[in-house]
C-alpha cells in the first residue's frame, strides 16, 4: 500500500496533458502544448522567483524605493547634507563674528592693554630711558666705524634716509605745537592744522597699519625704503587701507581730533629708521 502511493503521485506528475487553444468561431486549432503537472510546477516556480528578484532589483536601484515606507528620499539626503555643510560654515562665521565683536567692545570700552612706552608711542624699541643707553663707542666699534668709513669714502649718501634719490615730502604744513623730545619720550612732532586737512604720504611706500585705536584715534603707518617708517595719528578719516601702495604726496588721511590723547585738531607725526626714532624736523620742513 505504501509503495503504490509514491508511484501514484509520480504518475500524476508525469501524466501528459495537452493544452489546446482553438478559434471559438471556427474551432480551428491555433496553439497546442504538451504539459505535465511537473512542467507546470517548475515553470510557475521559476516565474515566481524571477518576478520576485526583478521586483527587488527594480525597487533597490530605482527611484521607486522612495515610495516604500522606511526608505528616505535621495533628494532629501542631498538636501540634508548641504544643510549640514551650511550649518557648519555658519557656526564658524558666527564664532569669528563673536570674537570680532568682543574685540570691538574691548576697544570701545578702553579695556585693551598696551605697552606704556610713552604717552603716544607704539614702538617697543623706545622703552629704554636715554640715560640708560651707553652711547660711547668701544674700541671694536671704533675700528669697525673707521673701516666702514674707508669703504664708503666715495659713497654718494651718508645715511639710509639721506640718499640723493630719496626725498621726504611734508605730510602737512602748519605750526608745530610739540617738538621731538627724547627726554620726555615724545618721539614725534605735533603739527596744528585745521580739521579735515589732507594728510599726505611722506614718501613712496606701503600701508602696514590702518585702524582705529582708543588712545590715538585713527592711525595709519607707512613702510618706506631703506628701513624707514612714518606714523600718522589722531586722524579724522583714513583714505587708504592696509596693503595699499602709496606715492609721495598722495593723500592718505584727513586731520582730526580723535583718540583720548588728543587735545585738538592736529597731526602727530613720527619717523623711525631701522627701529629707532629720529627727529622729523631734521628732514622735513613743516612750516
Amino acid at each position: 500500500m505504501g509503495k503504490k502511493r509514491p508511484k501514484k503521485i509520480k504518475k500524476k506528475l508525469l501524466d501528459k496533458y495537452r493544452m489546446v487553444i482553438l478559434n471559438e468561431n471556427t474551432f480551428e486549432e491555433r496553439l497546442s502544448l504538451k504539459l505535465t503537472r511537473l512542467n507546470v510546477f517548475v515553470i510557475v516556480t521559476l516565474s515566481s522567483i524571477f518576478i520576485v528578484v526583478f521586483t527587488i532589483l527594480l525597487i533597490a536601484y530605482s527611484p521607486l524605493k522612495e515610495y516604500i515606507p522606511g526608505y528616505s528620499s535621495t533628494a532629501l539626503k542631498k538636501r540634508a547634507t548641504e544643510l549640514s555643510f551650511k550649518t557648519d560654515s555658519l557656526q564658524q562665521v558666527l564664532a569669528m563674528n563673536s570674537l570680532y565683536l568682543s574685540s570691538i567692545k574691548k576697544v570701545l570700552k578702553g579695556d585693551v592693554t598696551s605697552e606704556e612706552l610713552n604717552r603716544d608711542s607704539i614702538v617697543e624699541a623706545t622703552k629704554l630711558e636715554v640715560s640708560e643707553v651707553d652711547l660711547l663707542p668701544n674700541r671694536a666699534d671704533s675700528l669697525l666705524r673707521e673701516k666702514v668709513d674707508k669703504e664708503d669714502k666715495y659713497n654718494l649718501f651718508e645715511s639710509a634716509i639721506s640718499r640723493t634719490n630719496f626725498v621726504l615730502f611734508p605730510p602737512v604744513n602748519g605750526t608745530i605745537s610739540a617738538h621731538y623730545n627724547l627726554k620726555d619720550k615724545h618721539y614725534a612732532v605735533d603739527v596744528v592744522v585745521a580739521k579735515d586737512t589732507p594728510i599726505k604720504a611722506a614718501a613712496d611706500g606701503v600701508v602696514v597699519f590702518a585702524e582705529w585705536t582708543a588712545s590715538t584715534g585713527y592711525v595709519i603707518i607707512l613702510e618706506h625704503s631703506y628701513g624707514l617708517i612714518s606714523i600718522y595719528k589722531h586722524n579724522a578719516l583714513l583714505t587708504k587701507a592696509q596693503g595699499d601702495l602709496v606715492k609721495a604726496g598722495e593723500v592718505i588721511a584727513t586731520s582730526g581730533n580723535t583718540g583720548e590723547l588728543s587735545t585738538g585738531p592736529h597731526l602727530h607725526f613720527e619717523l623711525w629708521s631701522d627701529g629707532y626714532p629720529i627727529n622729523p624736523t631734521n628732514y622735513i620742513d613743516f612750516e
